[in-house]
């Protein structure tokens, strides 16, 4: 044990800030941010391992469909019969069979509808706003029109059978689920097959927002317009029955997605005969329903260098004035997959091209596109190319991607994934002059819709995770693998999905967890897409390092694809395969509101006591010669001499001595100070004098409650700079304060926290010392005049003339969208 202690002193702090001090922690507040999160994870078991792989008796359903389907599209609706064959791979016997009923969410008795408050929003925003701030409440024209879409329509399945080959199965409609009671229990290892018919009147998507439906363009030339038509959530689909929850059969309120299970498709769908369709799986009938000149460009298109036009802009163009009354029907083959969607237009133009993957998994992958004219010249530029950049980024750091096609299909759904298919929305402006532009944010919402929604494919369409329970993990994984793939593409585009675009939302108050089930989050959009995204990033830049994060989000993709993993396999499996303790980081990011925002509060520099008098007086002499003069003392010298100086026989030994004059005494203890040191104390003590270093102690403030690691940048007087990152963990024993010795050689001008902005603190002005500036502008501005209706100049005002209804539309079209 070291026996004597040669202590730093610190005449002065070097920099501090007067209005913080020390943020202490008190018994009775004590958190402790780094206590293991397997007192909150599920206990691992034969089914899911402590590691975070599948159990070595992992199961899953398998759900196969065979279905006819026609669309009636002078009715806009859809009537349709399928076989489905249930695999009962659990270990439990099934008396029953839940089954999603999607549509019936738009009765006006569904469980939505009852139970949505005045403010809820829609997919799209805010349709009402709720009076807050003493303004009274009102209703958008958009939810106006919702509401009255759906009393004009009769909305929901009608299901006229549900029948075995023995014949009518006794079912239960309970909202948006369907009980399907078994004529026998389902042991494990059975299988089960019934048939279900249903139809149902599509939805006017724009007027309700529902992932799916159809959109009307009534100006173009044939007589009654056009429709555009997606098709999603519109078979009756099984629920997933799992290990962790049993049959998931949470009624479906709009927001939480889709908990499904896998297995094989034949789809046939009959469309009017110039329709064109788009959907999950390969084209099993290209002879029945493709002319030969679309065979061929489909072919050549699969070693193209570039995307080859199927259908031209000009045979579109064409489609949309002829129409048709005969029908084509499209069967579509589809393996492995855990949903089912389609689309159908005679409006679509169609581009392909070959991705030559290579691989063993899927070698060839053919990149399609659909959209209208009005989607151009943007679509036909960027469409399947951002669908092949998609799947070089992200089977990069996933897995190769599975299936034969990928396409993008632009409609009247902003975005949305499914199997081998995606919804997306931009479109362009037309011009007084014929042209059709668009501007860079629609440049930008197109690429990063399509790379967001075809990387929905590998999240959640290949590894399967419950959406209604938990959205961070298909959308935050997916958001931060756009982001990716975003920068990657082009990192002058304004992408705005960094962490530091996250900090307002952090910090405020309208907020939940991450881990919150998705009906009942908060702010769905920054929670489980922005916050899950940046808590990626800062952990792959900031915490792990690129190496170790992509080798195990690799793996965590490879364990799980084609199965159904949960948060525990996604916490566990990045710890197992990084070999790093994460739980402080799940638990901070994942399971509360904390925000990041470290301050540096004050900075002492410290320099060595070396115990040597002649050396220690001396610097503490020039010590006290560097303070301020006293302002009263120099006063009076001006004033005059001094009584000594009047005097100076009053002079004595003190007069030429001061109190830091060195003694004989004090060398003597300090000789014998040094003849009782050990030997290494000795050479300690002697490089210490020689080295003369510099010893400095940082006071930093944890005051947004996030523990996380402490990126510091270090700016020396002679204007070099130093990084030096501080890990997370200094933070163990106390997560409000902490204090940091670091000693070096040059003297300290400036420390700033997070010079680059990676880690979402929400305060970069407290990240520096000494304090700077805070950067502002003077903006001038007009007070206004006021808003009141006795503002209004009516005298003036009575006298403009009234518009025709023709004048109105002009000037309307005019201006264009706002």
């Amino acid at each position: 044990m070291i026996r004597h202690m040669l202590w730093l002193i610190f005449p002065a702090l070097l920099f501090a800030s007067p209005a913080l001090s020390s943020v202490e922690q008190t018994k009775g507040e004590f958190k402790d941010k780094f206590r293991q999160l397997d007192e909150v994870l599920p206990t691992a078991n034969i089914y899911r391992t402590a590691g975070g792989e599948p159990g070595h008796e992992y199961w899953q359903q398998e759900v196969d469909y065979d279905i006819d389907v026609r669309l009636i599209e002078d009715r806009r609706r859809i009537e349709a019969s399928q076989r489905i064959r249930y695999t009962n791979h659990s270990p439990d016997t099934l008396r029953f069979l839940w089954l999603q009923l999607d549509q019936n969410r738009f009765r006006d008795d569904s469980l939505a509808e009852r139970s949505a408050a005045f403010a809820d929003t829609s997919r799209r925003g805010p349709k009402v706003e709720d009076g807050k701030d003493g303004k009274p409440p009102r209703i958008s024209l958009d939810e106006l029109r919702r509401r009255q879409f759906m009393a004009d329509h009769e909305l929901g399945y009608q299901l006229p059978s549900v029948r075995d080959d023995a014949g009518e199965l006794v079912h239960t409609v309970v909202g948006t689920n369907l009980r399907v009671d078994l004529r026998n229990p389902l042991k494990p290892g059975e299988t089960t097959e019934f048939e279900i018919d249903f139809a149902f009147n599509i939805v006017d998507e724009n007027a309700v927002s529902a992932r799916s439906g159809y959109e009307h363009f009534p100006d173009d030339e044939r007589e009654g317009g056009n429709d555009i038509f997606l098709l999603a959530q519109w078979f009756p689909r099984l629920h997933a029955y799992t290990d962790y929850e049993g049959w998931t059969n949470k009624e479906f309120l709009g927001r939480g997605e889709f908990t499904l299970e896998f297995g094989d498709y034949t789809v046939s769908i009959t469309v009017p005969d110039d329709h064109i369709v788009s959907s999950t799986g390969e084209l099993q009938n290209p002879d029945d329903v493709l002319t030969s000149t679309q065979r061929q460009r489909l072919e050549s298109a699969r070693t193209a260098d570039a995307p080859v036009f199927i259908v031209t802009a000009e045979e579109a163009l064409a489609n949309e004035r002829e129409g048709s009354s005969g029908s084509k029907t499209w069967t579509f083959q589809a393996d492995n997959v855990r949903d089912f969607a389609w689309a159908s237009s005679r409006k679509f133009i169609w581009d392909a091209q070959g991705y030559p993957q290579g691989g063993e998994v899927q070698p060839e992958v053919m990149a399609m596109s659909f959209y209208p004219k009005e989607g151009e010249p943007l679509w036909s530029k960027f469409s399947t190319a951002a669908v092949i950049h998609t799947m070089k980024v992200y089977s990069r750091f996933s897995f190769d991607y599975p299936y034969p096609v990928a396409q993008s299909v632009n409609g009247p759904v902003g975005g949305m994934e499914y199997p081998m298919i995606t919804f997306n929305g931009p479109r362009t402006d037309l011009q007084d002059d014929g042209d059709r532009t668009y501007t860079l944010a629609e440049k930008r919402y197109l690429l990063g819709v399509v790379i967001h929604e075809v990387g929905h494919i590998y999240f959640p369409m290949v590894v399967n995770s419950d959406e209604r329970q938990w959205t961070w993990m298909d959308e935050g994984l997916n958001s931060f693998l756009d982001a990716m793939a975003g920068w990657e593409w082009d990192p002058e585009i304004p992408w705005n999905n960094q962490p530091r675009d996250i900090t307002d939302y952090m910090k405020s108050e309208n907020q939940v967890p991450i881990m919150t089930q998705s009906d009942s989050v908060l702010q769905l959009g920054p929670n489980a897409y922005g916050k899950p995204a940046a808590a990626l990033m800062i952990l792959r830049e900031t915490i792990l390092g690129r190496e170790l994060f992509d080798f195990a989000f690799r793996e965590y993709s490879r364990r799980w694809m084609f199965k159904r993993p949960a948060p525990a396999d996604f916490f566990r499996t990045m710890e197992e395969a990084s070999g790093v303790d994460l739980d402080w980081f799940w638990r901070g990011w994942f399971y509360t509101t904390d925000h990041v925002d470290i301050s540096i509060d004050r900075i002492w520099k410290l320099r060595l006591d070396t115990k040597d008098p002649d050396i220690d007086f001396a610097r503490r002499r020039q010590e006290e010669a560097d303070k301020p003069a006293s302002v009263i003392v120099e006063r009076n010298r001006a004033d005059g001499p001094t009584w000594v100086e009047q005097n100076p026989g009053i002079r004595d030994f003190y007069d030429k001595n001061d109190r830091f004059t060195v003694t004989n005494k004090e060398r003597n203890e300090y000789r014998k100070f040094l003849a009782d040191l050990e030997d290494w104390e000795r050479e300690a003590l002697e490089r210490a004098v020689k080295e003369d270093r510099n010893y400095y102690v940082l006071e930093f403030n944890n005051l947004g409650g996030l523990v996380m690691p402490i990126l510091l940048e270090l700016t020396y007087t002679d204007g070099a700079t130093e990084r030096l990152d501080i890990p997370a963990e200094i933070w163990r024993r106390n997560a409000k304060s902490v204090k940091k010795l670091i000693v070096t050689d040059r003297e300290l001008a400036q420390v700033t926290i997070d010079p680059n902005w990676e880690t979402a603190d929400t305060d970069v002005e407290n990240n520096h010392f000494p304090r700077r500036f805070i950067p502002s502008r003077i903006e001038a501005f007009k007070a206004p005049d006021g808003e009141g209706m006795d503002r209004r100049d009516i005298m003036q005002d009575i006298k403009t003339e009234l518009k025709s209804e023709d004048e109105t539309e002009e000037k309307g079209k005019g201006e264009g969208k706002e």
